[in-house]
């Protein structure tokens, strides 16, 4: 239920269609945007200087119909000029011509009296040889282009300076620039069209592997962690697909050390907890003394705790292992303090078999946690306290060797036999079945590989050859401790 209410929590992901989409197609849309507005104002600007010119051929043509009586201030002007002596210049229906005729002072001489007067100048380089400017009115409330022309008049009677305004409406130039607009823009908008067409259709092909991939994972089996084939699929997602089998890997690794424990957890429990059935029913039959039921009873028990303590023990260093939390950088522990500490709890166990006992250690900081080298020296010197006879010797170091941590545990035991030592650090494999589960050595084997060092059995000869003892080395890598990286005193209950 919690995973389902997460999931439809979530929100949905972006598809790669849509984010090729929309990352394709939003940038070219502002790029069409902002060239169309650019194309039609170009557009109008090319159309102004084309219209341009017949405004001024009008004005031309309206100067050819002016007179003059009287030279310079005493010269007056007259002008007769038919309306059709515009139509010539007008292409079509669309836009309409205004022309205003006056002198240099604003008299009016011909034309529309509410045209308003030129009051600008006439520029430095006018466009035509001419002395004309153009600009930009108001006329009967619509905008349109005006065309100035000053045209000197000189006759046999006179000479003088007329201002010839002719001025077009915009309607035909507008319609021309969104005309030439909109053939553009549906031009453009099938480029879209086939730049979203040619988006969608390498999407999919491209994302065919993928597909296939999620189809070949739904339809496997239960239980199938067998790598995925990624030899066809593209470059990019070969990373992908390492990682996935690495993960499937792990997976599968998790999960076989899990049926194993099960199985061998089930295996070896089963026969103390038949032994105590036993126990107990002969106890309540009364086939022998209930002092010594008790204690057979007892040392059942303790054997079935010790079992199952020590297997859950190895599962947890497996765990660790299988999330690579077993090497952390930022712990540092102190080796020597944690043999030391192992050798004061297990010393009623030295005491009780009289023994001579000896302990030398120097700092030797270990990356690893305090519970791992704790177990690791427990499940040792356990073993050697337990097979070195009654006032027997044992002899515990720990210092630096060669940038390793070296602990040394020597006892004077019977050792062991070359055969055993081939499978002595196998699960359950016990040199003696009464007195252990064989999951001791197993467990150091674990954690000193999970730490990245070695551990090796040998035994001690004397002067005659003689089997004298068993020596234990455990080599682990060492990490000096920096001033500003105090010691961890990290615990984790085992």
């Amino acid at each position: 239920m919690e995973l389902a209410a997460q999931s439809s929590a979530r929100k949905p992901a972006w598809s790669l269609r849509r984010l090729l989409l929309t990352g394709i197609l939003l940038p070219v849309l502002a790029l069409i945007a902002l060239n169309a507005w650019s194309l039609y104002e170009q557009t109008l600007s090319s159309l102004h200087t084309a219209y341009d010119r017949t405004l001024l051929a009008s004005a031309k043509s309206i100067s050819e119909q002016i007179g003059v009586v009287g030279y310079d201030d005493q010269a007056v002007l007259h002008a007769i000029v038919p309306y059709s002596a515009l139509e010539i210049f007008e292409a079509d229906n669309q836009s309409r011509m205004f022309y205003r005729v006056s002198t240099l002072d604003g008299k009016l001489i011909s034309g529309f009296d509410e045209l308003p007067m030129w009051h600008g100048r006439i520029p430095q380089r006018p466009p035509y040889a001419a002395l004309v400017d153009f600009y930009d009115a108001e006329f009967r409330d619509h905008p349109v282009r005006v065309a100035v022309l000053l045209q000197p008049v000189a006759s046999s009677t006179g000479r003088g300076m007329a201002v010839i305004q002719v001025a077009e409406t915009l309607e035909l130039r507008e319609s021309l620039a969104l005309q030439i607009l909109r053939d553009t823009l549906i031009r453009q908008a099938l480029l879209v069209l086939v730049v979203a067409l040619i988006v969608i259709i390498v999407v999919q092909r491209a994302t065919q592997p993928i597909r296939q991939l999620s189809h070949d994972l739904q339809g496997r089996a239960q239980g199938d962690l067998s790598p995925l084939d990624a030899s066809e699929a593209p470059r990019e997602i070969q990373p992908l697909l390492d990682a996935t089998n690495h993960t499937m890997q792990r997976l599968s690794r998790l999960l076989n050390d899990q049926k194993r424990f099960v199985r061998d957890a089930s295996h070896q429990l089963r026969t103390p907890l038949a032994v105590l059935k036993v126990q107990v029913q002969s106890a309540k039959r009364g086939d022998i003394p209930p002092a010594l039921a008790f204690e057979e009873i007892d040392d059942t028990v303790d054997r079935a705790t010790r079992l199952a303590n020590q297997m859950l023990a190895l599962a947890k260093v497996e765990q660790l292992r299988q999330e690579d939390t077993a090497q952390p950088e930022e712990i540092i522990t102190a080796f020597d303090e944690v043999v030391r500490d192992v050798a004061l709890e297990l010393s009623p166990l030295i005491a009780e078999h009289d023994m001579d006992f000896g302990i030398e250690t120097e700092a030797c900081p270990v990356p690893a946690h305090e519970w791992m080298l704790r177990e690791l020296t427990r499940n040792l010197l356990h073993n050697a306290i337990r097979h070195t006879p009654h006032r027997g010797h044992l002899l515990i170091s720990v210092k630096p060797e060669q940038g390793q941590a070296l602990l040394c545990i020597e006892d004077s035991g019977g050792g062991i036999d070359e055969e055993l030592a081939q499978r002595l650090f196998q699960p359950f494999s016990a040199g003696n079945a009464r007195s252990g589960s064989g999951l001791g050595l197993a467990i150091c084997q674990e954690i000193v590989q999970t730490l990245g060092g070695q551990i090796t059995l040998r035994n001690q000869h004397d002067v005659r050859g003689k089997v004298r003892g068993l020596q234990a080395r455990v080599l682990l890598p060492m990490k000096p401790v920096s001033s500003d990286q105090p010691l961890s005193d990290t615990h984790l209950d085992g």
